[in-house]
C-alpha cells in the first residue's frame, strides 16, 4: 500500500504546464488555442515563440504504472460498495414503509448492476383492483345523500347571482381539498324572454303568453297557416308534402322529442316555414307544463363563433351560421290542444306514426287556418364563471382526463344539474383522499369542470374549448359528461366516441349493479351489448362538442328506467328531487353513487395504466361503412354518365391506410415494454393524435364548428357525401376527405419515415 501511495505522490507532485495563445479567426472572432505540452512536442524557437516553461517529466518505472493503475482500481471498487450498500438500504426502507415521496412523478426503485436476492420495484403503482375497491369505499349513498340536499338550490340561471355564487361555493371546496383551482371568466350574449313584451300566440279566439321559451330564435311577429308536422324530422316533412300540404310561410306545431329543439327549427326553415311552435306531448312527456331549451343548431356564445368570449368587446359583430332565421316558441300540451281541436285539413295515415296521446283530437295536418306568432326575446350580456380543479399526475401531469358538469339551469334541473354537480364533487374528493391517504398515484391528471351556461348550448364549456382550440387535444385524453347520469333505475346507455367502446365495456363489466346482482354490463345485454347500450351522440349531448368540435374522445352515459330513451321532466320546472325519486324508486343516492363509481372507474383507468385505454381499432368498421356507402353512391353517378374522370379508389385507399396504422399501433402496444416511461409516452401520443386527425382541416370552425370526418355535421362528413348531388361539389368533398382520411392514418404512425405511401 505505501508503494501505491508513493506513487500516487508522484503524480501528484509532478508539474504539467500548458501554453496558449489567441489566434484571430476568420469570422472575426478570437479563440483560445489551448496546446498540451508532451515529451514529443518540439522544442520552442528561441528566436521568436513563446518560452517554454515546463520542466521535463520525470521517467516512471513499468513497476510504478502498474501499481498505479491497482490503487485506482482499488478505490473505485471500495466506493462503488460503499454507494450501493446505502442505496439498497435506502431501497429496502422504502419498500418497508409502502408510501412514496411525494415528488411531481412516482418514485421508482431500479435494479442495480449488482444481484440482490430483494425483487426490483419498477414502478409502486397500485393494483387495478385495489383502486376500484377504493373508489367504491369511498363513494357511498350516505355521502351522496347529504350532497345532493346541499346542492339542491333553487333556480339557477347561468351568469345570476345564484349561479355565481353556487361557482365561488365549488371554488372554495376545491381549495379545501388541495385542488389547486381556478376560474375562466367568460363574457357570453344570452337570450331571455322580455318581461314587458311577454311571446305571444294568437289563434281564432284564443290568445297565449307561453312562460316557457326558446333561447337564441329569431324575434319578430308572422302569420301563416298552422300545420302539424309531428316532431319535424325530415322523414315526417316528407309526409306532409306527399300529402299535398303547403308548408311554405306557414306555422309549423311540432311535438317535443326524437330530435333537438334546433334541429327541428332548422328543419322547418328549410322547407320554408315562417315559424314553428313546440309542445310536450303525453306521449314523451307526462303533465301540462312549460318547456324550456334553445335553437341554435351549434354550441357555444354564438355572437363569438369559432373563438372564445373572453371579452366579447375585442371581437367585430359575427354570428353563427347555426342561428335560425325564423321565430320559434314552445307552448303548453293545453295550448297545444286548443289548436290541434281546430286545425282542419287531412288526417294522417295510421303509419305513419303522427298520432300522439292528447284527448279528443284526430291530430290533423290543418294548412287552412290562420295562426300568429310573435317572439319578443332580448339579448343580455353575461359575466359567466367555469370552476376547475386538478389533481395531477405523478408521471404525465400534462396529459389529463376532464369530468365536467353543467351548473345552471333553467328551473330546478335537478337531475339535470344537481346530480351531475354532486357526483363531480363526491369524485373530486375520494380520489383526492385516495391520493393524500392511500398511495394511489394517478399517472396522468384529472381536471374536474364545473360549466356555466350548458342551458344554452354547453355556452361555458365550448367557450373554454375555443380558448385554447390550438392546444387542448395535445393534453385531454378523454372527456366524461355527468350531465344527466341519473334519469331512473333499471337500465342503462351510452352515447361515445368508439375509441372508448372498448372502456366502457370493461366498466360496464367491473361496476356492479345498483339492481342488487351481477354487473351493469348485465343490464345492458350480454348478447348484444352494442345494440342494447349504445346511442348515436346527438347535437345537444354535451359531450358532443368535445368530440366532433375539438377532437376529444368523450362520453356521456345515463342510468334511466327501462323501456325509455329521455327523461320526461328535462327542460321543465318539474325537474325536481321528487320527481327523480319517483323514476329511481327512492334510490336516488344509491344511482348517484353507481353513477360516480362508473364515470370514476373510466377516468381513472385512463390515468392509471401505462398505455391508453382507447380501441384504435373500433373506427375501422365505422370508417369503412362510411367509405362504402361514398363509393356506391360515386359508382352509381359514374354508371349514370353525371360523373366522369372520378376514381373512388382513392379513398377506399386511405380506408387501407387507416386500417394499417391501425394494426401497427396494436402491434406496438402489445411490443412495447410498459417500464419504457418514453416509449410509452410516445405510443399514447400516436393514440390520442386518432380522433383530432379526424377533425377536417379543409373547413372553418366558424362556419362548420363541428368538423368531425364521421360523426361531425356538414358537408365535409362521409355520410353527407354519399348524399351530394352536385358534381362538382362532390369532386371537392371527395378529395378533401380522402385526404383528411390519409392524414389522420399518416399522424397514426408516428414517424414520417414509416408513413404509408401506399395512397
Amino acid at each position: 500500500m505505501n508503494r501505491v501511495r508513493s506513487a500516487f505522490n508522484g503524480m501528484i507532485k509532478s508539474e504539467r504546464y500548458s501554453r496558449f495563445t489567441l489566434q484571430p479567426a476568420r469570422d472575426g472572432e478570437r479563440h483560445i488555442e489551448v496546446k498540451l505540452s508532451d515529451e514529443a512536442s518540439e522544442p520552442e524557437d528561441p528566436s521568436g515563440g513563446s518560452p517554454s516553461f515546463r520542466p521535463a517529466p520525470p521517467r516512471k518505472s513499468r513497476t510504478t504504472v502498474c501499481y498505479l493503475a491497482l490503487g485506482t482500481l482499488l478505490i473505485f471498487v471500495i466506493g462503488y460498495l460503499l454507494g450501493y450498500l446505502g442505496h439498497r438500504e435506502t431501497q429496502v426502507q422504502q419498500v418497508i414503509c409502502g408510501k412514496e415521496t411525494e415528488t411531481d412523478a412516482p418514485l421508482a426503485v431500479t435494479p442495480t448492476a449488482a444481484a440482490t436476492p430483494v425483487a426490483p420495484v419498477p414502478d409502486a403503482q397500485m393494483d387495478w383492483e385495489d383502486v376500484t375497491q377504493l373508489l367504491a369505499q369511498k363513494l357511498t349513498r350516505q355521502a351522496f345523500h347529504e350532497t345532493l340536499r346541499d346542492f339542491d338550490l333553487p333556480r339557477r340561471s347561468a351568469g345570476s347571482a345564484e349561479d355565481n355564487q353556487l361557482a365561488s361555493r365549488i371554488f372554495d371546496q376545491f381549495k379545501e381539498v388541495e385542488m389547486d383551482p381556478w376560474t375562466d371568466i367568460h363574457y357570453v350574449q344570452l337570450q331571455t324572454p322580455d318581461r314587458e313584451r311577454p311571446n305571444r300566440v294568437e289563434f281564432g279566439s284564443h290568445v297565449f303568453e307561453p312562460t316557457g321559451y326558446l333561447a337564441y330564435s329569431e324575434t319578430g311577429r308572422v302569420h301563416g297557416k298552422l300545420v302539424y308536422g309531428n316532431y319535424g324530422r325530415q322523414e315526417d316533412l316528407d309526409v306532409l308534402q306527399r300529402k299535398k300540404v303547403e308548408l311554405r310561410e306557414c306555422v309549423l306545431l311540432l311535438r317535443a322529442g326524437d330530435i333537438s329543439f334546433a334541429e327541428q327549427v332548422d328543419n322547418a326553415a328549410t322547407k320554408g316555414a315562417a315559424a314553428v311552435l313546440i309542445y310536450p306531448d303525453t306521449t314523451d312527456y307526462v303533465a301540462n307544463t312549460a318547456l324550456y331549451g334553445h335553437v341554435h343548431l351549434g354550441s357555444g356564445d354564438p355572437y363569438t363563433p369559432g373563438f372564445p368570449s373572453f371579452n366579447h368587446t375585442q371581437f367585430p359583430p359575427t354570428k353563427s351560421s347555426g342561428l335560425p332565421k325564423i321565430p320559434a316558441q314552445t307552448i303548453t300540451a293545453n295550448m297545444a290542444l286548443a289548436l290541434l281541436k281546430n286545425i282542419e285539413g287531412p288526417e294522417p295515415d295510421a303509419s305513419s306514426g303522427f298520432q300522439g296521446n292528447l284527448l279528443s283530437v284526430s291530430y290533423r295536418l290543418g294548412g287552412s287556418e290562420n295562426i300568429t306568432v310573435e317572439v319578443n326575446n332580448v339579448l343580455v350580456n353575461k359575466e359567466i364563471h367555469n370552476v376547475f380543479g386538478v389533481i395531477k399526475g405523478f408521471t404525465d401531469p400534462d396529459r389529463y382526463v376532464v369530468l365536467g358538469a353543467q351548473r345552471d339551469t333553467w328551473e330546478t334541473g335537478y337531475a339535470k344539474a344537481t346530480v351531475g354537480t354532486s357526483i363531480l364533487m363526491e369524485l373530486a374528493k375520494a380520489v383526492h383522499e385516495m391520493v393524500e391517504n392511500d398511495g394511489f398515484r394517478p399517472r396522468r391528471s384529472l381536471v374536474f369542470a364545473s360549466w356555466s351556461a350548458g342551458e344554452y348550448g354547453s355556452v361555458g364549456a365550448t367557450e373554454w374549448l375555443e380558448g385554447y382550440m390550438s392546444s387542448i387535444d395535445k393534453h385531454v385524453i378523454s372527456y366524461i359528461s355527468l350531465d344527466g347520469a341519473v334519469m331512473g333505475r333499471g337500465s342503462f346507455m351510452a352515447s361515445a366516441s368508439p375509441l372508448l367502446y372498448s372502456l366502457l365495456e370493461n366498466t360496464m363489466k367491473g361496476v356492479k349493479s345498483p339492481l342488487g346482482s351481477g354487473t351493469v354490463y348485465d343490464m345492458g345485454g350480454r348478447s348484444n351489448w352494442e345494440a342494447e347500450t349504445l346511442r348515436p351522440m346527438s347535437m345537444d349531448d354535451p359531450a358532443y362538442p368535445f368530440l366532433a368540435f375539438s377532437g376529444i374522445p368523450s362520453i356521456s352515459f345515463h342510468f334511466i328506467s327501462p323501456n325509455t330513451e329521455s327523461y320526461t321532466y328535462y327542460g321543465t320546472n318539474l325537474d325536481t328531487m321528487e320527481h327523480l325519486d319517483y323514476q329511481t324508486n327512492h334510490h336516488t343516492g344509491d344511482m348517484a353513487a353507481v353513477a360516480a363509481q362508473f364515470a370514476g372507474q373510466m377516468a381513472l383507468r385512463l390515468v392509471h395504466d401505462h398505455l391508453l385505454h382507447l380501441d384504435v381499432s373500433r373506427y375501422s368498421g365505422i370508417i369503412t361503412n362510411g367509405v362504402f356507402r361514398v363509393y356506391g353512391s360515386i359508382n352509381k353517378h359514374l354508371k349514370s354518365g353525371q360523373l366522369k374522370g372520378v376514381n373512388p379508389n382513392w379513398l377506399n385507399r386511405a380506408r387501407g391506410s387507416f386500417n394499417r396504422a391501425a394494426r401497427s399501433i396494436n402491434t406496438d402496444i402489445l411490443n412495447t415494454d410498459v417500464n419504457d416511461k418514453e416509449a410509452c409516452r410516445i405510443l399514447n401520443d400516436r393514440i390520442m393524435s386518432v380522433e383530432h386527425t379526424l377533425l377536417s382541416p379543409y373547413v372553418s370552425p366558424v362556419e362548420t364548428p363541428f368538423r368531425h370526418l364521421l360523426l361531425g355535421r356538414g358537408a365535409h362528413t362521409l355520410a353527407s357525401i354519399a348524399e351530394i348531388t352536385d358534381m362538382e361539389q362532390l369532386r371537392t368533398q371527395l378529395a378533401l376527405a380522402t385526404w383528411n382520411l390519409q392524414g389522420c392514418a399518416n399522424a397514426m404512425v408516428g414517424n414520417i419515415w414509416d408513413i404509408d405511401e401506399q395512397i
